[in-house]
């Protein structure tokens, strides 16, 4: 009986909690998004770092720098908010760095991990790390092992030199911080299997300044939002940078050069890319732009040049009624300038220069033969055909983009090998001698610009 009791009590609570339960759930409900759009995530709970830092004991390393100094040393007898000036000399890692400190190298000062696991940790708020050299990570992707891990905010890591590492700068969680002339460079291997130069993850607000990558895989940041990267260079990585689910990122001032990629924007709504330049992005996979399902994205007076191609979209913009823009941009000497994949429109090309690409347009997808959804305006073709009587500067007629033979690569990929090859003009020339079948609009520009426009990277005109 008393049993029996309990499971009455139970379920007249639950009968009177029912409406309310029901009141609140169709409160959230809408419409047209459907459950949970009304939902307040503003309040979640954060999450920790997924994996504390664990630092593996000098004993443990190398025997190479067992005889060396430990650098741990000197910063557990520096008093918290003080400067800390090393002498040049090897000294041993690894290092944890918990207190705000300066850190100072004198001449050459190296930090060696003596291959395995991380080298240096900076768990703390408002620190500096000036002109040292952080090297020998270990090599475990799984680990993460990096030269320096940053799990702080408001610090500034300026004039290191980042060497054989297999991860150059990680940061974790980590605000507000200046990452400012330094030079990264990844363990000698392959590609696939270096660690990223520098990366970000759920890190907000940083600045990424005038930094040197070379021979790493990527510069990557995921959910982090907010960073501003100026005035670096990138050379034989993979991604200069990759942007996935990050909102709001500025890239500005940068050089990446011999990369399979520049910048690829993924799941990523808000940005700009400015002044940058991109070159000799080759390969099967080269790509100056990528865009994956991102949108409301300004791209401008950026020189994209010797690119296998010098943007690839794919379902962009993604939000309805945003736009991807691309404004005053150099387009030169790419295999295909514009590559369009399985979208609906909403790119906007603006007074941009498309010069000696073998394509400039390609629409594919479901808006293939359809060149009006997207908007082209006062952008110069080289390849334009008419002329500029009323000497406006712009053209009298409308340049139109279309495919006639190379619908041929267009349908099947693995023709773009024989793209230029003197059979597939051929066929080009007399498909616009002669049509046999109706050629599919890529594009149309209603008033290009009829003389190539100055280009201005970096304030210098050309």
């Amino acid at each position: 009986m008393r049993a029996l009791h309990r499971l009455t009590v139970l379920a007249a609570a639950a009968v009177l909690a029912l409406p309310a339960a029901q009141a609140r759930a169709s409160d959230d409900e809408d419409p047209v998004r459907g459950p949970g759009a009304g939902a307040d995530f503003s309040t979640a709970p954060r999450v920790d770092v997924h994996k504390p830092a664990e630092l593996i004991p000098l004993y443990m390393r190398h025997k190479r720098i067992h005889g060396l100094q430990p650098f741990q040393e000197l910063v557990d007898k520096a008093p918290a908010g003080s400067v800390l000036r090393v002498p040049a000399g090897h000294y041993a890692g690894p290092v944890q760095l918990r207190k705000r400190l300066t850190i100072e190298g004198e001449g050459e000062v190296v930090i060696d991990g003596g291959d395995k696991g991380t080298v240096f940790v900076l768990e703390t708020n408002e620190a500096t790390l000036r002109n040292l050299t952080i090297t020998g990570s270990g090599d475990s992707h799984d680990a993460d092992d990096t030269c320096l891990n940053i799990r702080g905010h408001g610090n500034l890591v300026e004039k290191l030199n980042i060497a054989d590492c297999l991860f150059g700068i990680d940061l974790k969680q980590a605000d507000h911080n200046v990452i400012r002339d330094n030079r990264v460079r990844s363990k000698d291997a392959e590609l696939g299997v270096r660690g990223d130069g520098i990366r970000l993850w759920y890190s907000h607000d940083n600045l990424i300044e005038n930094n040197l990558v070379t021979d790493t895989r990527d510069m990557v940041a995921w959910y982090s939002h907010r960073n501003i990267y100026r005035g670096n260079e990138g050379r034989r990585s993979r991604y200069s940078i990759h942007f996935m689910f990050a909102n709001h990122n500025v890239v500005e001032g940068n050089r990446f050069h011999d990369n399979a990629v520049g910048i690829y924007f993924m799941y990523m709504e808000g940005g700009v890319a400015r002044n940058n330049i991109i070159s000799h992005a080759t390969g099967a996979t080269g790509m100056g732009l990528g865009f994956k399902e991102s949108s409301d994205i300004l791209i401008e007076d950026n020189e994209i040049v010797y690119c296998a191609v010098g943007v690839g979209s794919d379902l962009s913009p993604f939000q309805p009624d945003t736009t991807i823009r691309f404004v005053g941009n150099r387009f030169a000497f790419n295999g295909i300038a514009i590559q369009l994949t399985s979208e609906l429109g909403g790119n906007e090309m603006l007074g941009n220069s498309f010069e000696g690409n073998l394509t400039d347009v390609f629409q594919a997808g479901r808006g293939r033969g359809e060149g009006t959804k997207n908007r082209w305006q006062g952008n110069y073709f080289d390849t334009y055909q008419g002329f500029d009587r009323d000497g406006d500067g712009r053209g009298d007629t409308p340049h139109e983009e279309y495919a006639y033979a190379d619908r041929i690569w267009m349908e099947i990929p693995n023709a773009r090998f024989f793209k230029t090859s003197p059979v597939l003009e051929l066929l080009d020339f007399l498909e616009r001698l002669a049509p046999f079948s109706a050629p599919e609009l890529q594009a149309r520009d209603e008033q290009p610009l009829y003389t190539r426009p100055a280009r201005r990277i970096g304030g210098d005109a050309s």
